[in-house]
């Protein structure tokens, strides 16, 4: 199935979605890697406000090259997932619902995005430069001493993902794999 999908992003948005979907996201993502991640953990440690809501909120994994004179934002593709699996159920528990990457995830997160009614999108990765042309602006919001692993606040329109793991768990990479092990029995 095709969606276009206006964010926030809800338990209502991702019910229907399932692995392999083809989903154009439209709206605010936020951007965060291994530091980010790291400092923010330390921010809900200390009880201190995060610089974004995580409540129906979706990260994308991106650390983006500098923008070019005349453009928004420079290549944007998706940096590898698991990378954040340590801090991902902590924050699933708070309210994010969405996820932009590349790879696998662990059984934990899996646990959390089922718990949270989340779903995790993959964005094909070496296509950083096309994945760009559907950010329309990015702002620096929070941690601007990470230079490319700044959070940045993205705008984006008809961002093209797929569903991974759906809101039940339900994973490409395994259901994919076994379809394709299957076909090739024949």
């Amino acid at each position: 199935m095709e969606y276009h999908i206006e964010l926030p992003l809800t338990r209502e948005k991702n019910a229907p979605l399932l692995p392999g979907d083809m989903v154009y996201l439209s709206g605010t993502v936020y951007t965060a890697r291994d530091a980010a991640h790291k400092k923010l953990d330390e921010l809900l440690d200390a009880k201190k406000p995060l610089p974004f809501p995580l409540e129906d909120s979706c990260i994308y994994y991106v650390g983006p090259t500098p923008a070019a004179p005349g453009q928004v934002i420079g290549s944007a593709g998706p940096t590898t997932s698991y990378r954040m699996d340590a801090w991902a159920p902590r924050l699933l528990m708070l309210g994010l619902r969405g996820m932009i990457g590349k790879g696998q995830r662990s059984d934990e997160v899996i646990r959390a995005m089922k718990w949270a009614g989340a779903v995790y999108f993959g964005a094909i990765g070496g296509a950083g430069a096309l994945l760009a042309e559907c950010i329309k602006s990015a702002e620096v919001i929070a941690f601007p001493e990470l230079g490319a692993e700044a959070i940045r606040k993205l705008t984006i329109k008809d961002f093209p993902v797929t569903v991974v793991i759906d809101s039940r768990g339900e994973n490409l990479y395994k259901t994919g794999r076994h379809a394709y092990l299957i076909s090739g029995e024949r």
